[in-house]
């Protein structure tokens, strides 16, 4: 197999590289033979060496370093989903986890969860603020728009609320889960810096917190089965299950499905003022 058929690489920056406006980015030159940019004008704007460049498209010099690619891929000014397709072709791997903090979900999101009726749904961030809710998780989880912004964290209404607490069939095993999930969640998006904060007052305020905080525990949040004591309806099982958001890495939805009949028509009963 030839380099150029077998350079998934350059075959990809070939083709970003042709997709560019020589003239929107002030380049000229007279009549050019191909669309796009020419390789010393991608090298002039990614501030690398342009015979480097050439090479990485030749599919020759070996791997390019982390720096190199975020260079071309701003010079490039490749999507986040280019950006991470580049590292994988360069690098083997996506690339390091940066945190971008999100508090907007489209409109078209929110009307997913709204068609969510009689199933509590959320989408949360890795430091997991509730940045988007539907009625059903108001009126069985919490009702998040009666809550100041920095007050909709779901680790410190785990810690520090309450009714909260009490309605956990098992507060202890959901409160270790929750701190292992998040660790878990943050440290993947690269956000320890933004929960620095959270930890410490959490830790000031709940010796349960610190404790489990100080375990070190990480877990998978993707599934599994919650348990609720309501004050008039009893115990209510539900299952959830956690989904990416696809275009949004940041962002993360949690749907709970009723985990039994009876469990459904309870919610339908409470839902029923509402609808």
């Amino acid at each position: 197999m030839s380099i150029e058929t077998d350079n998934a690489l350059g075959t990809f920056l070939r083709d970003r590289r042709a997709r560019m406006d020589a003239a929107a980015f002030g380049f000229s030159g007279g009549r050019r033979r191909t669309p796009g940019l020419r390789r010393e004008e991608v090298a002039q704007r990614a501030n690398i060496s342009a015979t480097w460049y050439t090479w990485l498209e030749q599919g020759r010099g070996g791997a390019p370093s982390a720096d190199v690619l975020n260079r071309i891929a701003g010079g490039l000014m490749l999507t986040e989903q280019e950006r991470e397709h580049l590292f994988v072709l360069g690098l083997g791997r996506p690339p390091e986890a940066t945190y971008r903090a999100s508090d907007a979900v489209t409109p078209r999101l929110q009307r997913v969860l709204d068609a969510l009726e009689f199933s509590p749904a959320i989408v949360k961030t890795p430091t997991w603020d509730v940045v988007a809710w539907n009625a059903a998780a108001a009126t069985l989880l919490t009702d998040y728009a009666t809550l100041p912004r920095d007050q909709r964290n779901i680790l410190r209404l785990m810690f520090t609320n309450a009714s909260i607490k009490a309605a956990q069939e098992d507060w202890l095993n959901v409160a270790r889960y929750v701190v292992g999930a998040f660790r878990a969640d943050a440290a993947r998006a690269g956000a320890g810096a933004e929960i620095a904060q959270l930890v410490e007052e959490l830790s000031r305020l709940s010796p349960e917190f610190d404790a489990l905080w100080r375990d070190n525990n990480v877990a998978r949040h993707a599934d599994g089965l919650k348990r609720l004591h309501h004050p008039v309806h009893g115990l209510l099982e539900l299952e959830f299950s956690a989904f990416a958001v696809d275009g949004r890495p940041e962002l993360g939805m949690i749907v709970y499905n009723p985990a039994s009949p009876e469990t459904a028509q309870r919610i339908r009963s409470l839902m029923a003022p509402t609808a």
